[in-house]
């Protein structure tokens, strides 16, 4: 793994930040790290305020989208909400129609089916609004690109309100309104909203004409937060604001899905790094295994018992879809081996077997074990899907375009991607996709890297310095839990592999005469000879609290250690 320390800021900027706030040093650059150089930037960044978020109406189309909305309630329209089938669509259409729902009466929701129709807004959903005698269609987190149906559903009288965070194409769409803050000629000052952040600016506004207030909004929050953490949008500006307060709602009065997801897997306090593993995978699993329409049911649903058993149905998606990612994983990596394929620059694995809906978390773990660009294949109908994920620092996207000749379709961004393909040409692709990889990746970004905010001294971390650090929550992209570097340590005597197949290392360290710390690295037992030989080391962590008998202490959650 290559550790890279980021650039220290200026001695003078570091003792001005830490005389005005009367914090350590450390905690100083830490913060102008993060672009917080002001005691008031200070102020904003640690004491998040509602008052802190931007006018929805700055959102280009807002008044058009809003005065749509009051006209379908006066004429007594029906009104379809339509999402994808992810945690950031799930969570907006269980936003948007139970703030409708809450004073208008003829509301539907609909998610198109992961298999059946794909991605963003389908021409089988258009139909069902027809059917249905729907005459507007207000859809989340997906659409930006729709052209051809939002034509074809105005041919049959129907409206569409967009509101979608993904970037735009050359054209919009011909809707009502177009809210996307990525919108090149959005004036919205914030532009990292998640799809469910774009519907919670929507109710914003309807509100502001309801003469309701931001306070009224908050029971809202809880989806916000869930699908901020979960679509992996940066938490700083606004994200930060609406994620800080969701958690509270999380962690104090959440809605009765929520509730029900967590007796399942008792936890009380959560972090958005919880929401991140606990929550979003059991709403994510429903769309994978079986329908979206599940998540959105549970996420809407207010009686308790009716809840449990949503919650207990999706609990099982859940295990299915973890039973199924483990066994494909195992099953690629046996590939890979079979076909000795260990020391290429890419991975591109296929078997019709498959399950569709978590060949993207299988190509994830692929990348755990293979550090590289990685596709995994499955049938689809007639063709081969797959899903694309990249390394830091090489564009996937750009790599599939230059295979373009052997692909039928193909989207997504930077990291991530989804493709399909005929039958005929996988082998073609495969070569290609490989040749093109190896022409292009500059090598090093071939091994992982891990970012180290700051080298300290274990005198530094005290009881203090770590209620400072927490106060950097809630923690994502943008603003990552720090990651500190410490040398010259040595394990005391304690240090052993742990866990069933000893595949953990735990370490006791001191640094000279330092007070010691108990330090966990999963997944790190191969590290052992490093930290239990009696010979010096350095470590790379994160600082955390471990609570055993009722006692807390502060322990370092092991990243990498070196000689």
């Amino acid at each position: 793994m290559r550790w890279t320390l980021k650039p220290k800021p200026s001695d003078k900027k570091i003792e001005t930040l830490a005389n005005a706030l009367g914090v350590p040093r450390s905690i100083a650059s830490l913060l102008l790290q993060r672009g917080v150089e002001t005691f008031e930037e200070a102020k904003k960044f640690f004491r998040p305020s509602l008052e802190e978020l931007h006018d929805p109406y700055l959102m280009k189309d807002m008044e058009k989208a809003v005065t749509r909305i009051e006209i379908a309630i006066a004429q007594e329209e029906n009104i379809l909400i339509y999402g994808d089938y992810d945690v950031d669509g799930t969570t907006s259409v269980a936003l948007l129609s139970s703030y409708l729902k809450s004073y208008y009466p003829n509301i539907a929701t609909y998610i198109p089916d992961r298999y059946d129709e794909g991605y963003g807004v389908s021409y089988k959903g258009i139909d069902f609004a027809e059917d249905n005698g729907f005459s507007l269609i207000i859809a989340l987190d997906c659409g930006v690109k729709a052209l051809d149906k939002v034509v074809y559903a105005s041919e049959k009288n129907i409206d569409f309100i967009i509101c979608d965070h993904h970037r735009p194409g050359a054209e919009l769409p011909k809707a009502v309104a177009v809210l996307d803050p990525k919108r090149a000629d959005c004036p919205y000052p914030f532009k990292e909203l998640c799809g469910c952040g774009v519907g919670f600016k929507l109710i914003q506004a309807l509100a502001k004409n309801r003469n309701q207030t931001i306070e009224d909004l908050l029971l809202y929050l809880d989806l916000v937060a869930t699908a901020i953490g979960a679509d992996i949008v940066p938490i700083t500006g606004e994200n930060r604001i609406l994620a800080h307060f969701g958690l509270k709602v999380i962690n104090s009065n959440p809605r009765t899905g929520f509730k029900a997801i967590l007796k399942q897997v008792k936890r009380t306090e959560l972090t958005i790094t919880d929401v991140v593993f606990i929550i979003a995978p059991r709403i994510n699993a429903a769309g994978r295994m079986k329908h979206g329409n599940h998540a959105v049911t549970l996420l809407t649903e207010t009686d308790m018992n009716k809840a449990a058993v949503w919650a207990a149905e999706i609990e099982q998606f859940n295990t299915d879809r973890r039973d199924a990612d483990k066994r494909i994983t195992e099953e690629a990596l046996t590939q890979i081996s079979d076909n000795k394929e260990e020391d290429r620059l890419t991975t591109v694995v296929y078997d019709e077997s498959w399950h569709k809906g978590v060949i993207g978390i299988v190509a994830s773990r692929l990348t755990e074990t293979y550090y590289r660009p990685t596709l995994v294949f499955t049938k689809s109908g007639e063709k081969l899907a797959a899903s694309a994920r990249s390394v830091k620092g090489f564009d996937v996207y750009n790599a599939l375009e230059a295979c373009a000749a052997y692909i039928e379709q193909f989207g997504g961004h930077k990291y991530a991607a989804g493709l399909t393909l005929s039958e005929e040409d996988y082998e073609n692709f495969k070569a290609e996709f490989e040749k093109v990889v190896s022409a292009t990746i500059d090598p090093k970004l071939l091994k992982p890297q891990l970012t180290i905010d700051a080298e300290i001294d274990f005198a530094e971390i005290t009881q203090k310095f770590y209620r400072i650090l927490k106060q950097f929550a809630p923690f994502g992209p943008g603003n990552m839990a720090p990651v500190f570097m410490t040398q010259h340590l040595k394990d005391v005597g304690y240090g052993k592999c742990v866990g069933e197949d000893k595949s953990h290392l735990r370490v006791v360290v001191k640094q000279g005469h330092s007070t010691q710390f108990t330090g966990i690295g999963f997944g790190m037992g191969d590290k052992h000879d490093i930290a239990c030989k009696g010979k010096p080391f350095k470590a790379a962590y994160v600082i955390d609290e471990n609570e055993w008998q009722g006692n807390v202490n502060l322990q370092l959650r092991l990243k990498d250690i070196k000689p």
